[in-house]
């Protein structure tokens, strides 16, 4: 049986220009901070909320949450997808499907 994948909310941004990022989404745009750390902050649009993360840039990341990571990721490996890198504090991982899209799975919060 596969896992279940659920998207979240969630949308990351990784960015060098972090300091310059996190100017432009609050002032400019108006969004409001929902949570912050020394390497993230996230933004509430009101539809999604956005991460901005400190760190060599790439594109949008989305979220999908799942009740066990090891599985979903020994499941997308087998699919042809690449783990580009994980944090298995958190848990989760960021995988890049053969499309050449790049997603976070995140082990859903109440799961192993």
């Amino acid at each position: 049986m596969s896992n279940t994948f659920k998207a979240s909310r969630d949308i990351i941004i990784r960015t060098e220009k972090w300091s310059e990022a996190l100017k432009f989404y609050r002032s400019v745009l108006g969004l409001p901070i929902t949570e912050r750390s020394e390497t993230i902050v996230g933004f509430e649009t009101g539809a999604f909320c956005l991460y901005v993360e400190r760190g060599k840039g790439h594109g949008p990341v989305f979220d999908f949450l799942v009740p066990d990571i090891q599985k979903a990721k020994r499941q997308l490996v087998a699919a042809g997808c690449t783990v580009i890198e994980e944090n298995p504090k958190i848990p989760r991982c960021y995988i890049k499907d053969p499309y050449g899209i790049v997603f976070n799975v995140e082990q859903s919060s109440g799961e192993k």
